[in-house]
């Protein structure tokens, strides 16, 4: 299912609200049906007409509101219920509102960034397939700067969508606590790092930098730098620790460089380790972008990869297979991430309960040539 880059400024689907005089429910409309909805004894409600026409909520909300195509038998089957209950269409909770509709992935990444790495089509590909399965539709936000903020935040209230996932959170993001005084339900990619009661999927980046780094020191590499991600998020203060463990476990020295998981900043850091310790021979990059850099810039030094330094990434992308040589990396289900995500904030707009956190996805080494 494509996604939809929404523009500067969100476009809100605006619902006609007015009540229509249709006709008042008949002896056929089955028992079962034109349940209570809270706000009057037997009012029918859009589940109610859903359940009558044989179609999901989702599919009658959009005959309701024409917000896509649907077949004309579906549009009648659905037309013809709302007759039979006398369902009175009228301006709901905004609880109920969001049912059915768009989910918003909102990644809090420059246009340039978010394009260029493919971990995050990976993703939203994941909660994609899930979404469109089950009849809602995926947008997205690259959100960088304080405009593209006050646009996502304007976008948020507008109330033209039914949940959120959020990704590549970093440190107090301010769209965290947009999203908790705004109630929208939210499923953040990994730990944020600011309390805000939202719930979050995330994988065994601990555990599956130690796997890396532990390989390196089988390998007998005494002397193992890193190239962290971002500590201002969870994923690279997780696989810095990993990283930290195995070396202290090993009794050998930390050598850390910072980076952002872009090529350019691998490239970068991977240069001023070397300056620091020419006689380093392995490192660690908190992720394959990182790691492809810094085979570029070891190669500029005349450094042979694995025979000098050994160098192992994370993630997995497609890129990791086409690096010379090929890259050693830890794999992360990133896809599957995406899908737990989508089910999870499709779970909480229907008002079920959802475990605060998912932060079991496993991670594996895949060796390569590199290490």
């Amino acid at each position: 299912m494509p996604l939809a880059r929404t523009g500067a400024r969100p476009r809100c689907r605006c619902r006609n609200t007015e009540a229509r005089t249709v006709p008042k429910p008949t002896d056929t409309a089955p028992a079962a049906v034109g349940l209570t909805d809270g706000r009057g004894a037997g009012r029918p409600t859009l589940a109610d007409v859903a359940l009558l026409a044989g179609v999901s909520e989702a599919t009658a909300s959009r005959v309701l509101n024409g917000s896509a195509p649907v077949s004309g038998r579906t549009r009648g089957q659905v037309e013809d219920a709302m007759a039979r209950l006398g369902y009175v269409r009228r301006r709901a909770s905004h609880a109920q509102e969001q049912r059915g509709g768009s989910v918003a992935a909102i990644v809090t990444e420059s246009g340039p960034r978010f394009f260029s790495d493919p971990y995050f089509a990976r993703l939203l590909w994941g909660a994609s397939r899930v979404l469109s399965a089950s009849g809602y539709q995926l947008t997205f936000l690259a959100v960088h700067d304080q405009n593209e903020y006050a646009t996502a935040e304007r976008y948020i209230r507008s109330g033209s969508i039914g949940g959120v996932l959020l990704v590549s959170a970093h440190g107090r993001d301010p769209l965290l606590t947009v999203l908790q005084t705004a109630a929208i339900p939210t499923v953040a990619c990994g730990r944020a790092l600011k309390p805000c009661g939202a719930r979050y999927v995330d994988v065994d980046n601990t555990g599956g930098a130690r796997s890396a780094v532990e390989h390196l020191v089988r390998c007998g590499r005494g002397r193992v730098a890193t190239i962290s991600g971002p500590l201002d998020m969870s994923s690279g203060i997780d696989r810095l620790a990993g990283y930290r463990e195995v070396v202290h476990e090993a009794g050998l020295p930390e050598l850390v460089g910072h980076g952002d998981y872009s090529q350019h900043s691998g490239e970068h850091v991977m240069t001023r380790l070397l300056d620091r310790r020419p006689d380093l021979d392995a490192v660690f990059a908190a992720s394959d972008l990182m790691a492809a850099g810094a085979l570029r810039a070891l190669r500029r030094a005349g450094r042979r990869v694995p025979d000098d330094v050994a160098v192992v990434g994370f993630d997995d992308d497609p890129i990791a297979r086409h690096t010379l040589p090929p890259l050693t990396t830890v794999r992360q289900p990133v896809e599957e991430q995406g899908a737990t995500m989508a089910r999870r904030v499709m779970a909480l707009m229907e008002h079920q309960d959802v475990p605060l956190a998912e932060n079991s996805l496993p991670t594996s080494l895949v060796r390569r040539g590199s290490a």
